[in-house]
């Protein structure tokens, strides 16, 4: 049974020479960390590209296939496990969030990139025959720095790491780093970033449209737009997610997890998350701990 879900920080992995960074074939890092199969948390950036393997994986309890050419994307805070059915390999890299602070003046470049957005849906990508040539060239370089006797050139490094990202984003269809109307763009990506940052406090759409200084339709109708939900739904659907991650820390009682989300009390909670969910805090934790993946 599972007690509490374990968050693992970019020091609990052998370095890439350097810290802050670690780059390694996926087979080989797999058998090392066989506890990373089970459901885990990372405080860094993580992401696999698979060139062999089948099976299920995880993301924040979203269920998709393993299979070759497939990669995916994570960014801290997530939740994550895995269930192969046959051998993988591939390449794995792991960095902090720190990791491009020296290199890139915008500290918010990363947020660029639909696969770093933290919705498992737009994280995980099949690449054609070409990408696939492509990345697995640059992860065979960034391999081969790190195994060199020199000392390793940081800087180059993380050129190779952004360069293979803006290629995946290149061809990736939901990738799309510069929008029509960069104004709508940034208001959303504000949006975003405002509900991570309050979703346990400011649950109405009218509260962010004002910190955006927008009407709340302009704030619906872009979300309507963009993301195919109503910004009511995207607010709701993080709380929910953060509710989630809490149950499956059984050492926390319902009680204690509607404290922390900001709800009045247990009962407005549990008809909170049953409304949206179809079952009550209860029944999901109890789903989660007797099947290997939960709930899709």
């Amino acid at each position: 049974m599972r007690n509490r879900i374990p968050v693992y920080d970019i020091q609990n992995f052998s370095a890439y020479k350097n810290d802050g960074i670690l780059v390694s074939r996926f087979g080989f890092y797999a058998k090392q960390h066989q506890h990373l199969h089970s459901a885990h948390r990372h405080s860094f950036y993580h992401f696999v590209f698979f060139t062999q393997g089948t099976g299920k994986q995880q993301i924040d309890f979203r269920t998709f296939d393993v299979k070759p050419n497939l990669i995916y994307f994570m960014v801290p805070g997530q939740v994550h496990s895995w269930d192969f059915q046959s051998e993988p390999d591939g390449y794995l890299i792991n960095f902090s969030a720190t990791y491009f602070s020296s290199l890139l003046l915008k500290q918010d470049y990363l947020d660029k990139f639909s696969f770093f957005s933290g919705k498992p849906e737009e994280q995980v990508l099949v690449l054609d025959r070409d990408a696939c040539k492509k990345l697995i060239s640059i992860f065979e370089e960034m391999l081969g720095e790190g195994s060199t006797d020199k000392p390793i050139n940081d800087d180059l490094v993380r050129v190779q790491l952004l360069r293979l990202l803006i290629e995946v984003a290149r061809v990736s269809s939901s990738s799309n780093m510069q929008d029509n109307n960069p104004y709508n763009h940034t208001i959303l990506r504000n949006f975003q970033q405002l509900v991570e940052q309050n979703y346990t406090n400011f649950r109405l759409p009218k509260q962010y449209a004002a910190l955006l200084y927008i009407t709340p339709n302009h704030l619906n109708a872009l979300c309507n737009d963009f993301l195919g939900v109503s910004a009511g739904k995207l607010i709701r659907d993080r709380v929910i997610l953060e509710a989630k991650r809490l149950l499956i820390n059984l050492d926390l009682r319902v009680a204690e997890i509607a404290e922390k989300l900001n709800f009045e009390d247990q009962s407005y909670f549990v008809k909170f998350f049953k409304k949206y969910e179809g079952v009550t805090p209860d029944k999901f934790r109890k789903h989660y701990i007797t099947t290997p993946y939960g709930t899709e």
